[in-house]
Parts: structure tokens; sequence; C-alpha cells
């Protein structure tokens, strides 16, 4: 089981097609599972995985 790192959420965002009717849809955040150099998993957002990786550099 992976554990949870970030604390990002989920954003309620306007959809808007071209007859420009507002609906309301929710726009998710891009999670990853990475596994660090001593076995661990852990679930954190691409972004957040990018900068763990040019840190540990």
């Amino acid at each position: 089981m992976a554990i949870k790192v970030t604390n990002k959420k989920t954003k309620t965002v306007n959809n808007r097609p071209n007859c420009l009717k507002i609906t309301k849809r929710k726009q998710k955040v891009n999670m990853t599972t990475i596994t660090q150099n001593d076995g661990k998993k852990i679930k954190t957002s691409v972004r957040e995985a990018r900068t763990m990786k040019k840190n540990s550099k």
C-alpha cells in the first residue's frame, strides 16, 4: 500500500461548450506511485515527484 504524500484535492471548474452553457465538472490531480530507494512506495502528484527527483541528485 502506498503512503499518500500530497495534500492536493480535485478542483471544480466550468465546462464551456460552443453554446456557452456553463456546467460544473471536476479536474482531478495527476497522481502517480513512485518507489523510493529504500523500497517504500509513495503516492504523490507528478509535479512533486519531479521535484523530489530533481532534489535527490
